[in-house]
């Protein structure tokens, strides 16, 4: 049997998804045995337990009133703080190859009932049609009310194929709307990349997993193959990416930062937590594999870039769009991101389980704190489709961490003034490849503003 110091590997992430997306990083977490225990609080807790021992109406398992203390313990701290029992945290971890068996949701605590911060793509939860800001108020039979993340996770997890009925509140919506979803294994694509028109590129990240810097610089390189030319500008779609790894996020900004800029720094209260992670291959690559970026064009740190953000990009998709937009290397457009700007140790326990606790917050290169906040867009281009407005972010879950500058309320996202929203131009783009998808207008704009800098720099030059 290993002892605990052998085991003690902590799991840093950017998100909170029923797919798990984390970063992995093998840590000495050294022991904190030094602390002085609340003795009064102590007994009072032991005091506790024996009433309910002896007195509760029906006869109640140590394990099971232990379990739940901590479990309490953890949710009270923030909305993404929480305990994992042996089996759930062998699950959890599982999920972290991007590979598990479920939804496909990422969800957020509030008030004690579960929201929806957004479907992720191409998975049987955004096919069904459920939305960001969407409450979950019913998993099968059972309320969701009181119960924990991770129970909740438990319950829409199973063996692909079988079903699960959600029952969901949605502001829109008068009466509670039934989903009946059949379970799948979660295959999620990472990065989906094409031409949007002859000069132009475009990349989308679904998700920061395992594989997603390799999979980004072949999509790139890929893109400058298919046109044969040197771009003309890069669409970096981040729109309802939750987050996911950390050196995912360090990887894909590296694409297109100076060698060694400043991606994110991180704060917290102990050693650990204290990190500085810069645009350099040791900060994203694993093993003794050769750089993805080695071969990678050079025009990708000076082709005019556009990343497209809205309220579901979060975390990971957050440090990108603050990174470049710090540097001066991209022109964010869109809306408001989540505001998920803290950062989440997965830490094992004696008993086979683990805590995912709250240990830091991270910051852009400029010093700026994304929690509760979030991106604020450099050109705001709303969603026609939707209403942005009812999107669900970091500042409206119950115990959130707050912002340390103060800025928990995020801007109303507002168009420039005398400026439409959206282009007036004819529509160049589409959502995806299917003709009879309706209109994307948030990238019609990103398109637009790619051509109009290309307009800018050929009057430059002459």
């Amino acid at each position: 049997m290993t002892t605990l110091r052998t085991r003690k590997i902590a799991l840093l992430t950017t998100g909170a998804l029923l797919g798990g997306a984390l970063t992995l990083s093998v840590q000495a977490f050294a022991d904190k045995s030094d602390s002085v225990l609340p003795l009064n609080e102590m007994r009072t807790f032991v005091e506790v337990f024996g009433r309910i021992k002896q007195d509760y109406v029906e006869p109640v398992e140590d394990k099971k009133l232990i379990n739940e203390a901590i479990k309490g313990m953890l949710s009270g701290l923030d909305p993404h703080s929480d305990y994992f029992d042996p089996q759930a945290f062998k699950e959890f971890r599982e999920g972290t190859q991007g590979e598990f068996g479920g939804l496909g949701i990422e969800i957020g605590a509030e008030d004690g009932l579960v929201k929806v911060v957004a479907p992720i793509e191409d998975t049987p939860a955004q096919k069904a049609g459920i939305k960001s800001g969407d409450l979950i108020v019913k998993i099968d039979d059972t309320p969701v009310r009181g119960l924990s993340l991770n129970d909740a996770v438990k319950r829409m997890r199973g063996k692909p194929g079988t079903k699960v009925t959600l029952t969901i509140a949605r502001k829109t919506e008068s009466k509670p709307l039934v989903f009946t979803l059949t379970r799948a294994v979660i295959q999620t694509k990472s990065v989906k990349s094409r031409l949007l028109e002859p000069g132009f590129g475009y990349v989308r990240v679904a998700q920061f997993q395992e594989h997603t810097v390799e999979n980004f610089a072949q999509a790139l390189s890929n893109l400058y193959k298919e046109n044969k030319t040197p771009l003309k500008g890069i669409v970096l779609d981040l729109r309802d990416d939750p987050g996911g790894l950390l050196n995912g996020a360090v990887g894909v900004s590296t694409a297109f930062l100076p060698k060694d800029a400043l991606v994110v720094y991180t704060e917290g209260r102990v050693a650990d937590a204290q990190m500085r992670l810069y645009a350099n291959s040791k900060y994203y690559m694993r093993g003794n594999a050769a750089d993805y970026y080695a071969k990678a064009p050079a025009e990708l740190k000076t082709v005019p870039l556009v990343v497209l953000v809205n309220g579901g990009s979060a975390s990971a998709s957050e440090i990108v769009a603050g990174a470049l937009q710090d540097h001066k290397r991209a022109l964010i457009v869109g809306t408001q991101t989540f505001g998920k700007g803290s950062v989440q140790s997965v830490l094992p326990l004696s008993n086979e389980g683990g805590i995912k606790l709250t240990t830091a917050r991270y910051f852009t290169p400029s010093g700026r704190s994304i929690q509760a906040k979030g991106i604020t867009p450099d050109i705001i281009a709303e969603d026609g489709s939707e209403a942005s407005g009812l999107r669900i972010r970091e500042a409206d879950l119950e115990k959130h961490l707050s912002n340390p500058a103060g800025e928990d309320a995020a801007p109303a996202a507002k168009p420039a003034a005398g400026k439409p929203a959206t282009p007036a131009a004819k529509p160049a783009a589409k959502a995806g490849d299917d003709d009879s998808k309706p209109v994307d207008t948030q990238l019609n704009q990103a398109l637009n503003v790619l051509k109009v800098q290309q307009i800018l720099l050929k009057k430059a030059g002459n």
